[in-house]
């Protein structure tokens, strides 16, 4: 049987790529890497684990032990690859019901246990992810406000609007015209 290694802060393909060398450096051989796990081909020893553990924290990445970390995990990766990634075409789909799905358990135990370790809720995360993709895409400033609402599953241009100010205290526009960078990193959204 495959052993899984989840690892906390992959939240972008360069992550992905970055973990992969790491693995590769080591000579853990493994059969898939993707956000937030890696399936190895065998168990590793207990010193390459620890010389992964060194390696993974000098990129800032972080190898979970806990059960509950893992899942917490999990339920940010999935929140950040729906948000930012492959899997924004289920956008639509309800959040606690593509989580229940992704993770095969119960939304109000991914919720309570999510707000325990992270101190706020699944929801308010993905809000603050999708608000961090807005600010991506007005800086690319390719599309209309209208045009991000949609394709960011806001029913409408002023909601997305309110939701922004109320998270960043500024309007969309103002926010453009700014001239510093005023985004975060994915793996820091909470911090």
């Amino acid at each position: 049987m495959a052993e899984i290694l989840h690892i906390k802060n992959m939240v972008c393909d360069r992550c992905v790529m970055v973990v992969r060398q790491q693995f590769d450096q080591l000579q853990l051989a493994y059969n898939n890497i993707q956000l937030g796990q890696v399936e190895l081909k065998e168990q590793p020893s207990l010193e390459q684990l620890e010389q992964l553990r060194y390696l993974l924290e000098q990129h800032g990445f972080e190898l979970l032990d806990d059960k509950k970390a893992k899942i917490v995990e999990r339920i940010k990766t999935t929140i950040v690859s729906l948000i930012h990634g492959k899997d924004a075409d289920e956008f639509n789909l309800k959040l606690s019901a593509m989580l229940e799905e992704k993770l095969g358990l119960d939304y109000h135990y991914l919720s309570s246990l999510f707000s325990s370790v992270e101190g706020i809720t699944v929801e308010k995360y993905a809000i603050l992810q999708r608000i961090e993709k807005v600010k991506e895409l007005l800086m690319y400033d390719e599309k209309s406000l209208s045009e991000i609402a949609f394709e960011m599953g806001y029913s409408s241009t002023q909601h997305l609007s309110q939701q922004f100010k109320k998270t960043t205290g500024l309007t969309p526009s103002h926010f453009k015209q700014l001239k510093e960078n005023k985004r975060k990193p994915l793996d820091k959204i909470i911090d």
